[in-house]
């Protein structure tokens, strides 16, 4: 909507934070496909910088990596990390019709690991983000068993569900120690009825809560978790507690 294209100011973020109940959330310094293309555009670290440096009690950053920059690239996300406290990374494959396996991605992993912050990134069914830049969907589930395999200490947040893979999501969470899930960017109504089940029970240990804000309200998805009826034990967990441990926040 045009609410939505022109912005939401910080203050008015936090208020609709507060109206569902929700305490801290994560900014992205997003990194949309390499630098040239008329639909692709990255986001500059300091503006996401600048936000949670203003209200640091809100807000934590997540950079963005874009792996056709190189060492370029590592150095830059190492200083989000070391220098204006960010607390992980964020990747989108797609974007770069490269898949969570392939070898550019693995300095920027290695780094990770050396500056111990997980790797967000979407798993699941690429978009056509532009009429002019369709991008293949590489964001199988499954191309995470190698990188989980090679890098086991590196923490990989896998958002958007996985869908439409999200058994073979399931799986690799099960599998692997250092795989979690991220709900964010589907309607919680609408979730596969595997996902709830693997939420409400043997996974409540592996999946944390999002919103892709301005893609889904706060409001509304609070609302419709609520209405799941999920566990007692599961709602903290899945709220708070696997994301502060993961991210290691102290909140």
């Amino acid at each position: 909507n045009a609410a939505n294209v022109a912005g939401v100011s910080l203050e008015e973020c936090i208020r609709q934070m507060d109206a569902a109940g929700i305490r801290r959330g994560f900014l992205v310094s997003t990194k949309c496909g390499p630098k040239g293309p008329a639909s692709t555009y990255h986001l500059p670290v300091r503006l996401v910088a600048e936000a949670v440096q203003k209200y640091p009690e809100r807000f934590s950053g997540l950079a963005g990596i874009d792996p056709t920059e190189g060492m370029a690239g590592v150095r830059e996300f190492a200083k989000a990390i070391t220098e204006y406290g960010f607390v992980g990374a964020h990747l989108y494959p797609q974007w770069f019709e490269l898949a969570p396996d392939h070898a550019k991605y693995y300095p920027f992993y290695a780094k990770a690991i050396e500056l111990d912050v997980p790797v967000l990134m979407h798993i699941g069914q690429s978009m056509v983000y532009a009429p002019d830049y369709p991008c293949r969907s590489v964001g199988r589930p499954i191309t995470l068993d190698a990188v989980a395999c090679d890098l086991p200490e590196l923490r990989i947040v896998a958002s958007h569900i996985g869908i439409p893979w999200h058994d073979e999501m399931i799986a690799m969470a099960w599998k692997h120690k250092n795989i979690y899930i991220g709900s964010d960017a589907h309607s919680p109504k609408y979730w596969p009825a595997s996902f709830i089940h693997y939420l409400n029970t043997y996974g409540q240990d592996k999946v944390m809560f999002g919103t892709d804000y301005p893609l889904l309200d706060f409001d509304r998805c609070m609302n419709e978790i609520k209405a799941l009826n999920l566990r007692p034990e599961v709602l903290p967990k899945f709220l708070r507690d696997n994301a502060a441990r993961v991210y290691k926040l102290k909140i």
